[in-house]
């Protein structure tokens, strides 16, 4: 088998086996396609002899470039997991990249809104057009329950229990969890439901059992969400670029803020370890200066 064999077998096993998304697919084929470009302007394009000598050169070529830390990490990563692949199907006898100990990883606070942002995000989706009601429940539930933009795009119909108050979640690696939801995120889910998804589904004779349209009444696109939110951001008087993440950030942030414990956020999250949640342990300064009054004998 050929390289580009090996690299199509490989990007088929991480979307079918490790229920990989069509995002991360493209991450790891762009760093496995740029090392195999250096590898062929070094003078020696075969990937299979790869030896840990020439690991180290490529580490040293990518510092060379000024990649950040956290991108050399995830080219590594992305290579460790291809060659891990390759001896797993006896195409090499050992990976190269299994020693390759990277620097920790330059960790910094995710970007969330406070309160009285969310005010704002919320004030700029009132209205009563079909897809005014769209955009009040996406932003009701993302806000609401923490999940992924791309979650949110695969809610069906079946996934929505109003009577519990949950939904089922079809999260990363095939991994199903429960989220439950609020008042205010079910009285908006069920208001578009009723009066905004059935119109546009109607207007464009479409029948499906996603929950989330676009304005053609198809399914919405993580693309697509993180479009309505772009322009959510311009509609209200924030001036703060918006990124899918940020809701989930704002999430886990005002949960842990207000005294949730570590374990339920990541189970909320449908993390796999605490690890991943632990980044969320950071207050704000209002909460900062509240516990320290109400805590310090000095205060």
């Amino acid at each position: 088998m050929d390289s580009k064999d090996w690299l199509a077998t490989f990007l088929e096993y991480i979307i079918i086996e490790r229920q990989y998304s069509k995002q991360t697919k493209k991450a790891y084929e762009e760093d496995i396609l740029n090392f195999f470009v250096f590898l062929k302007e070094s003078g020696d394009d075969d990937y299979l002899k790869l030896t840990h000598q020439d690991v180290r050169i490529y580490l040293a070529f990518l510092y060379d470039q000024n990649y950040s830390r956290n991108s050399i990490s995830r080219k590594i990563s992305s290579l460790r997991s291809f060659y891990q692949f390759l001896l797993k199907n006896s195409a090499i006898k050992e990976n190269p990249f299994s020693y390759v100990h990277m620097r920790k990883k330059e960790r910094t606070l995710p970007r969330f809104f406070y309160e009285k942002e969310m005010d704002a995000l919320f004030s700029a989706v009132e209205g009563t057009t079909s897809l005014d009601l769209r955009n009040q429940a996406l932003l009701e539930i993302l806000y609401g329950t923490g999940i992924r933009v791309s979650e949110c795009a695969g809610i069906t119909l079946q996934d929505v229990d109003f009577s519990a108050g949950v939904l089922l979640i079809h999260g990363k690696g095939n991994k199903e969890r429960y989220v439950p939801f609020g008042s205010f995120a079910q009285d908006a889910l069920q208001n578009y439901l009723e009066n905004g998804r059935l119109e546009i589904m109607r207007n464009y004779h479409k029948k499906h059992e996603f929950v989330f349209v676009n304005h053609y009444g198809d399914q919405i696109t993580s693309t697509g969400i993180e479009y309505v939110l772009k322009k959510v951001i311009q509609k209200s008087s924030l001036d703060a670029d918006i990124h899918p993440h940020m809701l989930r950030h704002t999430f886990a942030t005002h949960l842990l803020n207000n005294g949730a414990d570590m374990r339920t956020v990541q189970e909320l999250l449908g993390h796999a370890s605490l690890s991943s949640t632990q980044i969320y342990a950071h207050v704000t300064k209002e909460n900062l200066q509240k516990n320290y009054r109400i805590f310090h004998p000095r205060a």
